[in-house]
């Protein structure tokens, strides 16, 4: 078995060899997220964004949290369906984190078009140009892609049919990438992440996730809506156990390791229910009159999956993936960050 490298170590090898990175989606959730650590660990990070769901406030909050290493970043507006944009991002790096998408699945249903542009489009577009620049090209994959199978947990060769066109968009990411890699020797890896959350994710909007959309609304005095019975389960991942799997991926010399697609979350289930009285029970130290409150059940929605949970042994053992985070412990750290951002 390939003894994978550990992620402290990893860390510590980029600071002394730093690495020219672009990061898509880097005014995102996990984009953001992605360009603190490396601007942390002192990298060059170049940023793509468009602002269809990234925001200016989440590159504040990082300049403000790296101080002097914000003098390693830069920014570009553009969006990936331009292919000249993918290409000027590209000029002069190693690697590509590529996150920039258009997420959800009700979004997906209502606009199959507009995903399609960007999930699939826009997702060549930026394999094109990794190409051309000889960079590696580490991408978000997504759970999504196991569509009706049935078996738990899941693993990575077994997938069923797909349940949305955002599922068929990020399925077809992985079947360009692998194409790409046999056709032009670009070394790929895809991660499929599951519910990932943690500082940074917006609350807000018709398509928000479920853990800050919750969260926002019990801090504001509003009803939580759950869809089906509550006993949907998901593997939730905090946003710190993404991170290190980009990480190790961006940088891994197993040859075993690359053009291949992993899992990323903690290897749980929570359900729902089990989910929302978390949430409650954090909060409720805050906010006393949280204590009795109740959720609100409505209809199961359209394109959802029963149940989730990853196998998470083919990134362990060929990255060296590790969680850092289960999902109780991520809750708790991400706290802080909810109740300052969103109490208005």
């Amino acid at each position: 078995m390939i003894q994978a490298k550990k992620y402290s170590d990893v860390l510590e090898f980029l600071r002394e060899r730093p690495r020219r990175w672009l990061v898509t989606g880097a005014a995102g959730f996990i984009g953001s997220n992605l360009v603190e650590t490396l601007l942390r660990n002192g990298q060059q990070v170049v940023g793509l964004d468009n602002f269809s769901t990234g925001y200016q406030r989440n590159l504040d909050q990082v300049r403000d949290l790296v101080g002097g290493r914000w003098q390693n970043f830069s920014f570009m507006a553009g969006d990936i369906v331009d292919l000249a944009a993918c290409r000027l991002a590209c000029k002069g790096v190693d690697i590509v984190l590529h996150q920039a998408a258009l997420g959800s699945v009700p979004r997906s249903i209502e606009d199959p078009l507009t995903s399609h542009h960007s999930n699939v489009t826009g997702f060549v577009n930026m394999l094109l140009a990794a190409r051309d620049e000889k960079a590696r090209f580490v991408y978000a994959a997504s759970s999504s892609t196991y569509g009706d199978h049935p078996g738990l947990p899941k693993v990575e060769d077994i997938i069923g049919r797909p349940l949305s066109p955002y599922a068929v968009t990020k399925y077809a990411n992985e079947l360009y990438a692998d194409v790409f890699a046999r056709c032009y020797g670009i070394e790929t890896i895809g991660l499929r992440y599951f519910n990932i959350f943690g500082p940074r994710q917006d609350p807000d909007g018709a398509y928000a996730a479920v853990i800050p959309k919750w969260i926002a609304a019990m801090i504001r005095k509003q009803d939580v809506a759950i869809n089906g019975d509550g006993e949907t389960s998901r593997d939730f991942c905090y946003v710190q156990n993404a991170v290190q799997a980009n990480i190790l991926s961006a940088v891994t010399q197993e040859n075993a390791a690359l053009n291949q697609v992993y899992n990323v979350a903690v290897g749980e289930r929570t359900t729902l229910n089990e989910l929302f009285e978390a949430q409650r029970q954090l909060l409720a130290v805050r906010f006393p009159y949280l204590d009795q409150i109740r959720p609100r059940f409505e209809a199961f929605r359209p394109g959802d999956v029963r149940h989730s949970q990853a196998d998470i042994s083919k990134a362990q053992n060929l990255l060296g993936y590790t969680p850092t985070h289960r999902m109780h412990e991520g809750l708790s750290e991400a706290m802080s960050w909810y109740v300052t951002n969103l109490v208005q």
